[in-house]
């Protein structure tokens, strides 16, 4: 009877946590205006009507209270349904910060360190060459000078990347993004694939943008036994409640999933987009998650709680320290900006980027913030020294997702009064 009890709680605490993700409250009760606020929908309606973005959901926590919650737009503007607050996203890239607190779970306890080389999983990529480019277009192998680790797999310095970054020799040996990697092969068959690559970079010496998280992915599948998705839901998603986080979007929710518009606003070309609703032959830590901005404000709430939310406990105060501290050295190349312009001026974590100072970034924010974004055009932040998180959901895949980002800093910060 008392397990019976506690199920029914749970399902009841999770049913709230989709309604409503944290406890509601007044702006003014937290520092923000009511009155600057309502800009947020004004300018998003406006940018809606002319077709610029199909849609948005919009949260903001201060202080662990939800003072702002809306949603604008439409689901799929095609075939004219309304945007809804429980909205299903492809969050791409923001899959990557729910790996890496996996991953932090696993130095808790012991079962990997940030020094562990990559071969100790996986030992044929334990020995993969650097390319070095030559004038005429060729390349020449030279040997790593160091081992890949999970530290340089979890701060982008592996020298692994995104084939679709760039046209050297290098790039085209490597997958071109994590969605197409996850479309194509299966585990096997990728690890196979980065096995016959060259490096871009001697690793530990560059931040470059890549395939290094879909690699912790299969880490974590091999630790546990089962797929990255399982690993998710039983060490973080049903934990915080996250109850519409899921790699594949189940039949009874895809009428919930938020599409892109047809076209590029800007350039009238077709535009592509993830599809969360249709499987891929693995799950891909860097990129093939869905979620909502309820879930993720959730999962933001927990990291500036540094690792609770409410009674749960993901990670220790201090893991969630180290995680969201700078790993990148002065004498590592940081190419950031030329994978997000929205983060130049940003060092970066595990995972995240990181700010490091109030002036320079070309948003605002503070010292301290943490953040990432999603190719099909979400954004999170958290901003400890404001108490502050950020959950912006939208499928806006194009170039246009930049200029959203900004908009959306801008939206927030100038509705702190306190």
């Amino acid at each position: 009877m008392r397990a019976l009890l506690c199920n029914y709680l749970i399902l009841l605490s999770f049913s709230c946590f989709a309604a409503d993700p944290l406890p509601l409250t007044q702006p003014e009760a937290v520092g923000l205006s009511s009155a600057q606020l309502a800009r947020i929908g004004t300018t998003f309606k406006a940018d809606i009507d002319k077709g610029r973005i199909p849609g948005a959901v919009i949260a903001i926590a201060r202080k662990g209270k939800l003072a702002y919650y809306e949603a604008f737009g439409y689901t799929d503007k095609e075939a004219g349904t309304p945007m809804t607050k429980d909205a299903i996203f492809a969050i791409a890239s923001m899959t990557k910060p729910m790996v890496g607190v996996a991953i932090m779970q696993l130095m808790e306890d012991t079962r990997l360190q940030m020094s562990d080389p990559v071969s100790r999983w996986f030992p044929e990529l334990g020995k993969l060459p650097v390319g070095l480019p030559n004038k005429d277009g060729s390349m020449q192998s030279v040997p790593a000078r160091k081992p890949i680790t999970v530290q340089d797999l979890l701060r982008h310095t592996s020298g692994l990347t995104y084939g679709a970054r760039g046209n050297t020799p290098m790039h085209k040996s490597q997958p071109a993004s994590s969605g197409a990697a996850a479309a194509r092969y299966t585990p096997a068959e990728f690890i196979d694939a980065l096995s016959k690559a060259h490096l871009v970079y001697q690793p530990g010496t560059a931040w470059d943008y890549g395939l290094s998280i879909d690699v912790l992915g299969l880490i974590l599948e091999k630790e546990y036994g089962k797929n990255l998705g399982a690993v998710l839901s039983e060490r973080i998603w049903k934990p915080l409640g996250m109850v519409d986080t899921h790699f594949l979007v189940p039949p009874e929710k895809t009428k919930r999933y938020a599409r892109a518009l047809k076209n590029d606003p800007d350039t009238g070309k077709p535009q592509a987009s993830s599809d969360r609703t249709q499987p891929d032959k693995f799950e891909c830590g860097g990129g093939c998650a869905a979620s909502t901005a309820a879930d993720y404000l959730r999962f933001g709430q927990m990291l500036l709680n540094r690792g609770t939310l409410g009674n749960t406990r993901i990670l220790a105060s201090r893991t969630v320290d180290y995680m969201t501290a700078n790993h990148l050295t002065r004498d590592m190349q940081n190419y950031i900006a030329d994978a997000d312009p929205t983060k130049a001026g940003y060092e970066f974590g595990l995972t995240m980027a990181v700010r490091t100072s109030a002036g320079g970034p070309t948003m605002m924010g503070s010292p301290g913030i943490y953040t990432w974004s999603g190719a099909s055009g979400t954004e999170f932040w958290v901003d400890p020294k404001e108490q502050l998180v950020v959950v912006f959901m939208s499928a806006g895949p194009g170039t246009i997702r930049w200029h959203y980002r900004r908009m959306i800093n801008a939206l927030v910060y100038q509705s702190l009064v306190d």
